[in-house]
């Protein structure tokens, strides 16, 4: 398995063309990557009180996730909590309309009562 945080214009997993979106896509795609991000878009938090907010993760796993996305710039340890940076709040903003497309898609497939709030987990 490759730890290395995806970097553009480097390869990344299911591309060799160094292209920006798809850095960004292996960075999205693993596991527990939306979920940080989505609970410190809510507000910042400490290691501890973000393992608390995802309860099945675990803490090497969170570790992994939170060296990846500092190393990638979208987050910031400050004052012992984590913090989205500037590109981190952008990218936040930008899932919104994935957010309501997949909403749409999910009618369109009958998935019945969603969730007010989205997750990302």
């Amino acid at each position: 398995m490759d730890t290395r945080t995806p970097r553009p214009g480097a390869p990344a997993r299911g591309s060799d063309s160094g292209r920006p979106v798809m850095a960004a896509l292996d960075l999205l795609g693993r596991r527990w990557t939306l979920r940080v991000l989505w609970e410190l878009s809510q507000s910042p938090a400490g290691f501890r009180e973000l393992q608390r907010r995802c309860e099945r993760m675990s803490s090497s796993v969170l570790s992994t996730r939170l060296n990846e996305l500092t190393d990638a710039r979208l987050l910031t340890l400050h004052e012992d909590a984590y913090h989205l940076t500037r590109l981190g709040e952008a990218l936040v903003e930008a899932l919104g309309p994935l957010n309501a497309w997949s909403r749409q898609w999910a009618e369109e497939m009958g998935g019945g009562q969603l969730p007010q709030s989205p997750t990302a987990s």
